[in-house]
């Protein structure tokens, strides 16, 4: 990623107009296929789909469902969570989990983060573990895979159950394995700009337990055990749809060159920073733990600064995430106070800028001086 040369458009943090679901004539002549087909929900792509991707995640089972907030849901319920169960999750990953757990009338609890990667560990899960936990939801954040065997392992002696959500880290690899593979049940979202992302919203469960699997595909089909038979009063109709199954198809086949390319272009601004010898700015994507890139997020103790500067740059930026679930004004009290240091001081240094697999060798090279610059 040499040869860089001036270049005044502005650098976006992401651009849909220029990706694959844009501009790849395999996603229209699918979208067309499916189209033609007559058949729209849960036909012959979206059960090719769930076994594509359970073979890819090294799982027994894959359940398409309308989102990756539901899939986080039926997840859930599935391991067992409903209303006064205390579910324990890391407070700034957006809420996702805390919105999911909430929907079930479940307790949440916040587990802090390591400094470095900004997701839980074993040690900052045990620490808030209680008598009434019933689930971990660990989060793989920005891309990058936390130590989820060890969690597991930790919390199994306990009956405690641990949800993967992979929604930021399809195709991440720890140890020889896919996150996904090390929970009870993992969750996995395809929101357009994912790592595997679709024309829409799609989500999934994946899972290597047949209980787990059969009662998420009842749930996610209104409770039914057999057509408009209703065996579980909580379900719902979230389904993944035969359009945007087709697409994942092409895309599943795919993911880990985009994950490289991510990679590399995290890579290069690790390498840019290092360059300088200042430590005011330092990647958070990749710091000490696998990767697959979602995001290409720094930190500072100047980031506003920092987000001028890159700002006149040209480079698009933004903040993943501004606000603490447990600062939220809209959602309740954690159900038990934890103490999260290093969460209260991410929020304010975080800042993400972009990665994504059809950046410019030119646009890396831009936004590489740019960050070196800033941190001189």
């Amino acid at each position: 990623m040499s040869g860089s040369r001036p270049v005044s458009r502005p650098i976006p943090l992401a651009d849909l107009r220029r990706s694959w679901l844009a501009t790849d004539p395999e996603v229209a002549e699918a979208a067309a296929r499916v189209l033609a087909s007559g058949w729209y929900i849960r036909g012959p792509e979206h059960d090719a789909f769930e076994a594509e991707l359970a073979a890819f995640l090294g799982l027994g089972y894959a359940c398409g469902v309308a989102s990756g907030t539901d899939a986080l849901v039926l997840a859930l319920q599935a391991v067992g969570c409903g209303s006064g169960a205390e579910v324990v999750t890391a407070a700034n990953a957006g809420g996702y989990a805390t919105n999911a757990a909430l929907q079930l009338g479940c307790r949440v609890v916040y587990a802090d983060v390591d400094r470095s990667s900004q997701v839980v560990t074993p040690a900052t899960v045990e620490a808030v573990l209680g008598p009434e936990t019933r689930a971990v939801v660990v989060t793989h954040l920005y891309g990058n895979v936390a130590d989820a065997a060890t969690i597991t392992a930790l919390c199994r002696g306990r009956g405690i159950a641990v949800v993967e959500d992979c929604a930021q880290a399809i195709g991440g690899e720890r140890d020889g394995r896919r996150a996904g593979a090390f929970g009870d049940v993992a969750t996995l979202s395809f929101y357009p700009t994912k790592n595997l992302g679709t024309a829409g919203d799609g989500g999934a469960v994946a899972t290597d337990d047949p209980g787990i699997a059969a009662r998420v595909r009842s749930l996610r089909q209104y409770g039914w055990s057999t057509r408009y038979t209703v065996q579980d009063p909580l379900g719902r109709n979230s389904r993944l749809d035969e359009v945007q199954a087709a697409i994942l198809r092409i895309g599943l086949r795919r993911v880990d060159a985009w994950n490289e390319r991510r990679r590399a272009i995290v890579d290069h601004y690790a390498a840019a920073l290092l360059s300088t010898g200042a430590p005011d700015v330092t990647m958070v994507t990749g710091a000490g733990v696998p990767t697959v890139a979602h995001l290409a997020v720094v930190r500072s103790t100047r980031r506003d600064d920092l987000r001028a500067r890159l700002h006149a740059a040209g480079v698009g930026t933004d903040v993943h995430y501004p606000v603490p679930d447990h600062r939220q004004p809209g959602l309740p009290s954690p159900a038990r106070r934890s103490a999260l240091p290093e969460t209260e001081r991410a929020v304010a240094e975080v800042l993400t800028v972009p990665c994504f697999p059809d950046l410019t060798d030119d646009e890396v090279e831009r936004i590489s001086h740019a960050l070196a610059s800033s941190s001189a």
